[in-house]
This record gives structure tokens, C-alpha cells and sequence, in this order.
């Protein structure tokens, strides 16, 4: 877990890859500086002229540079403020971390913070001596070509990322993947049910608790390492929380019945918990749906006005239900490579994740028929490819919807259109549809 909690701050931190950069930077000058002094004096006639340039030359090749990158840096900061502005008015402030954690932002800073360090680092170390040839200044050319091409690469990954629709395509396929990650195959035993006699035997033993060591979002659980210190320590453990809830400090986060008689050292189960200031897609699918969400519930403001933008995120979350109707367990049970029972952890239900999806734009859409019936023929989409009891909750869900429309003083247009994928939904799910 130590692990990926270090990981997690530095994929979090703005300033690591552009500090790896910078040292590289130096490294490469220190390199190319002891070529320059020893290696090219003695084969200078061996080199082609056209990769050797004067001191002169160089200075003012230098300076030029300079000014070059801090003129791309600052394009690219101002980018970037854009950007952001972008997203926080018009799009969803969760969404920012996506554009702020892309390996491309990230790459990019890193490579303009080696070009800038690069070029002022050689004209720093020019000299007055007579040395006529110097090496350094061709390297100096490549990197800025380079530099060039990801400050295009940037504006180009900018311009696209502003743009709603591949900002809805993007975070619909993070989504997908953490939906296949959260329900892979593990190397511990995840079971929906447990022998019940045997959960009362454990829970009429002593119950102790552990509990938050700090305020924040559950981001991550190691279910692994979780599962094999409770091995390690022969006790049964219960979590009292889900991955995304908040937790204050203090609130009891595990109660444990422990089967040995030594102590245990509860704060170890801090190893094996991410908690942070703000909730993150680690794990958290719910999270990442709601971006959707938000995106969507910007676009159906009077501000915005833009149901059709609501339409695509309606679309996305659909096919993203429809995934998670194919790959969903309601694991509860854990249990280590012996098969002993050492984890209780409710998960979140599928009809947690529907309401999620659609509560707040059934709400703020309630008054435009096309968001309405969009979100009616996902829901029949989705039960089409269901098992039945995810069929019942999407029907029941379904009359939920209905209920913030008058459907008999629906226009006849509307009326009908709404009916007929209605009867659909109802003759895939054998319900019984009274409307006239």
C-alpha cells in the first residue's frame, strides 16, 4: 500500500516530472560540456563542420533560444489557465484533474523545463577562451526543434480537450477501464454469501475497533495486503465505510474479532487505506460516473442551455450502466488463500449506481421531454443485455423517472414516442404497461 500511496503523490504532484526533467537537463549539459572540452579539440577535423559552431555564434544563438522557450512556456501556462477556466465554468470542476494529471500536460512542462535549463545552462558556461569550435550549440538546436514539437503536440491536446464531446469520450473510457479493473479476477476469494451461522459465531466474540486516523475521502483499499494482515493476525475484519464515502477522524472505520491472543497494532490498517482531501477514480466508479453527471447538469442550466450535449452524457452513462450490468457482483465476502473468512465489506449496489447516474438529471430535465425519453431508452437498452433482477431495477427505476413527467398531458408526438419504447422495455422485462 506504501507503494501506492507514493505513486499516487507523485502522480498527483504538478512538479515531479518537470523536476525529473530539469535534472536530466543538467545531467545532458554536464555530458556534452566534458565532450566539448576534451573529446572535440582532439577530433575536431574528424567532426563535420556543419555540427561545430563558434563562441560568438553561440552566444547569440543561445540568447535567441532562451527567449524562444519562455515565450512557448508562457503560451503554454496561459493554455493551461484557459483551460481550466474552461472547465470549472462551463464543463465540471471534477473533471480538471483528468487534464491536470494527463501524462501529456505533465510531459510536455517537463520538456520545455529541460530545454529552458538546458540552453541557459550552456550559455552560462561559455567562456572567453580561445576554444573556436564547441559542439554543445547543435545539441541545443535539436532540443528546441523538439521542444517545438511538443509545444504544437500540446496545443493540439489542448484545443481538442476543450472541446465537450472528446472530454465526455475521455472520461467514459476511464470509466470502462476501472469498471473491468474493479471486477477482475483476484487472487483472494470474493464471495456474494457467507454461512451464516458462522458470521453470528464470529460476531458473538468480542468486537474491537480501529478507527480514522485522519479526515478525508476514501480514495483506495489494498484489498490484498488488507486481506493478508488479517491472515496474519487470525482476526475477521468488518469495514464501515465504501471507497468514495468520507470519513472525519476519529469515526470508527473497522471492527475486528480477533482469534489470537496478542496484541495488534491497529494503526498498521492505515498501510492499507488511501485517504485524501478529494475523491479520485483509483477505485471509485461512482466518482467517475458523476463527472458525467455534472457535465450533463451544466449543459440542461438556463446559463448553458445545451440538451443535446445532456444527451451524449445520457447516452455514455448508459453504456457505461450496460458494462457494469455485464461485469457486476455484489461481493461481501473475502476470504484468504485457506478460505478462512477475513473481510466484511458491503459494496455499492447496482441501483446505487443508477440513482447516481440519473437523480439530479431527471430533476433538471425533468421539463425537456427529449432529455426525459433519452434516459427512458438507455434504461431499455441496458435491460435488453441484463439479467432479471437488473431488468426489475431498471424497470422500477424507469416509473421512477416518470414520475416528475405528466405523461397524459404530453403533447400526441411525444406521447407516442415515449410509449413505444415503453412497450419495448416491457415486453423484454414480461411487465405489464397500463397506458391507454
Amino acid at each position: 500500500m506504501n507503494t501506492t500511496k507514493a505513486s499516487s503523490k507523485l502522480r498527483d504532484s504538478f512538479w515531479f516530472l518537470p523536476i525529473i526533467y530539469g535534472l536530466c537537463s543538467i545531467l545532458a549539459v554536464s555530458i556534452i560540456t566534458l565532450i566539448d572540452v576534451t573529446l572535440v579539440p582532439r577530433f575536431s577535423n574528424s567532426i563535420p563542420n556543419i555540427l561545430l559552431t563558434g563562441q560568438s555564434i553561440a552566444k547569440n544563438l543561445y540568447s535567441a533560444l532562451i527567449t524562444a522557450m519562455l515565450t512557448m512556456i508562457t503560451i503554454s501556462f496561459s493554455t493551461i489557465m484557459v483551460v481550466l477556466t474552461t472547465y470549472s465554468s462551463q464543463f465540471s470542476p471534477r473533471a480538471l484533474q483528468d487534464f491536470m494529471r494527463s501524462k501529456i500536460t505533465k510531459h510536455v512542462l517537463g520538456v520545455f523545463t529541460f530545454g529552458f535549463i538546458f540552453v541557459l545552462i550552456n550559455l552560462w558556461l561559455l567562456t572567453e577562451s580561445k576554444q573556436k569550435d564547441l559542439l554543445s550549440p547543435f545539441f541545443t538546436v535539436i532540443f528546441t526543434i523538439l521542444s517545438l514539437g511538443f509545444f504544437i503536440l500540446f496545443i493540439h491536446y489542448a484545443a481538442r480537450y476543450v472541446q465537450v464531446n472528446f472530454l465526455i469520450s475521455t472520461v467514459r473510457n476511464e470509466t470502462s477501464k476501472l469498471i473491468k479493473e474493479t471486477f477482475a479476477d483476484r487472487t483472494y476469494g470474493e464471495h456474494q454469501h457467507w454461512d451464516h451461522s458462522q458470521i453470528q459465531e464470529i460476531k458473538e466474540k468480542d468486537k474491537q475497533t480501529t478507527y480514522a486516523l485522519r479526515s478525508g475521502y476514501i480514495q483506495h483499499v489494498d484489498y490484498n495486503y488488507l486481506i493478508q494482515w488479517a491472515s496474519k493476525n487470525n482476526m475477521v475484519l468488518e469495514a464501515n465505510f465504501q471507497v468514495g464515502d468520507y470519513v472525519p477522524k476519529g469515526m470508527p472505520v473497522f471492527y475486528y474479532w480477533s482469534f489470537n491472543h496478542k496484541d495488534v497494532n491497529e494503526a498498521e490498517h492505515d498501510q492499507f487505506l488511501m485517504v485524501g482531501n478529494e475523491r479520485t477514480n483509483l477505485q471509485d466508479i461512482e466518482f467517475s460516473m458523476e463527472k458525467l453527471v455534472e457535465i450533463a447538469v451544466k449543459a440542461l442550466s438556463t446559463g448553458m442551455n445545451d440538451p443535446n450535449t445532456a444527451i451524449n452524457c445520457i447516452h455514455r452513462l448508459g453504456g457505461l450502466l450496460t458494462e457494469l450490468a455485464g461485469n457486476y457482483r455484489p461481493i461481501t465476502y473475502f476470504s484468504d488463500n485457506q478460505g478462512d473468512l477475513r473481510l466484511i465489506m458491503e459494496q455499492k449496489r447496482f441501483r446505487d449506481y443508477l440513482y447516481k447516474s440519473f437523480y439530479q438529471i431527471k430533476h433538471y430535465g425533468k421539463d425537456d421531454i427529449s432529455v426525459v425519453s433519452n434516459i427512458v431508452d438507455v434504461l431499455y437498452k441496458c435491460a435488453v443485455v441484463s439479467n432479471q433482477s437488473i431488468q426489475k431495477e431498471l424497470w422500477d427505476f424507469t416509473h421512477y423517472v416518470l414520475e416528475a413527467v405528466d405523461v397524459q398531458s404530453l403533447p400526441s408526438m411525444d406521447y407516442h414516442y415515449l410509449k413505444e419504447i415503453m412497450v419495448k422495455f416491457a415486453n423484454v422485462t414480461g411487465k405489464n404497461l397500463n397506458w391507454g
